[in-house]
């Protein structure tokens, strides 16, 4: 199968479940009542994820962490009630995690400038828009149940991958009828070679290469994920599931031929920077801050969907719903 990959920066709404998060189970209270409720917020936090801390000293530090977190969250959501942000924040996991510390372990994607003719025999240049194609207004490939549900990298640099399986997930359902999960621990064990780093980081192109090269992906329940990097590679043959025949560019910035690839191919591996706070602590709406690069980019996901959503405030705004891989705890 042909697949399509991008690396690019939108607006886009996020698409997980239903986080598990402070901000649902238990009501944030004021900016001016925060110091009489931190201690409870912080003892229900640390109860919600199981958290205990060897020393007083880490958890003294995690605590003022934590507490900023919760005053920057209840600062953009009272922002938010005014109009002045598309989206909502809320309390999870990384709570405790300086944002240096978030991206070091979460985001994975390694951007580099690469000798492209190695990928000559299997990948076309680009992909463009074509003036004489109608798309719909909207699209999302999880009514037409070709997406898997929402995985968990876990502290692994491993987004690329997940990007990667996704992107294959989706071509191969939409070939066979079948949806597979496929392993991403394959992918981090066994294409150091292609150029990619396990945990510490990869490429949406270098695992669409090996795949090729491999002749071939497990399934998931055959190479679970693990969530670090093993020793060897244990690919096994007889349990390939779904193969790559090849893939293709879109045009950096080019949304129209995004939006033609989402349409008529299906779900698009890309890149965008999640460094931003407001990315770490994403909870609902159309996500869009003014501080995103679209150069610095720093995590793969999957594109499955467009379309537009209306907004008291803002009017019309254009998204892309994308499947991230930070469990369904997120988002």
């Amino acid at each position: 199968m042909r697949l399509i990959i991008l690396f690019t920066v939108v607006s886009i709404s996020l698409v997980t479940s239903s986080p598990v998060s402070v901000d649902d189970e238990f009501s944030l209270p004021s900016l001016e009542n925060i110091e009489s409720h931190i201690d409870n917020l912080w003892t229900n936090f640390k109860k919600g994820y199981n958290i205990v801390y060897n020393t007083s000293v880490e958890e003294v530090h995690r605590f003022k962490i934590f507490t900023h977190h919760v005053k920057m969250i209840i600062q953009h959501n009272i922002e938010h009630d005014l109009g002045l942000h598309t989206y909502r924040l809320g309390v999870n996991r990384f709570a405790t995690l300086t944002n240096e510390e978030f991206r070091q372990a979460f985001n994975g994607y390694r951007r580099k400038k690469q000798d492209r003719s190695q990928y000559s025999d299997i990948r076309r240049s680009h992909i463009s828009a074509s003036p004489f194609i109608t798309i719909p207004v909207s699209v999302d490939w999880r009514d037409q149940g070709i997406v898997t549900p929402v995985k968990d990298q876990g502290q692994c640099g491993s987004c690329w991958a997940f990007s990667s399986t996704g992107a294959l997930e989706g071509h191969h359902a939409r070939a066979t009828g079948k949806l597979l999960s496929l392993s991403e621990q394959q992918l981090v064990d066994c294409s150091t070679n292609w150029g990619n780093n396990g945990c510490n980081g990869g490429l949406m192109d270098n695992a669409f290469k090996y795949v090729h090269d491999n002749k071939g992906i497990d399934d998931e329940r055959a190479y679970p994920y693990l969530g670090k990097d093993e020793a060897a590679c244990k690919f096994a043959r007889k349990s390939v599931a779904s193969t790559c025949d090849g893939f293709v560019d879109i045009p950096e910035g080019n949304e129209t031929a995004l939006q033609e690839a989402l349409a008529l191919q299906g779900p698009v591996a890309v890149a965008i920077d999640a460094s931003q706070s407001s990315f770490q602590f994403y909870v609902s709406g159309v996500y869009s801050d003014p501080k995103c690069s679209s150069e610095e980019l720093d995590h793969g996901v999957l594109a499955v969907g467009y379309g537009v959503a209306s907004d008291p405030v803002k009017g019309q705004l254009e998204y892309y719903i994308v499947k991230n891989s930070w469990s369904a705890a997120w988002g």
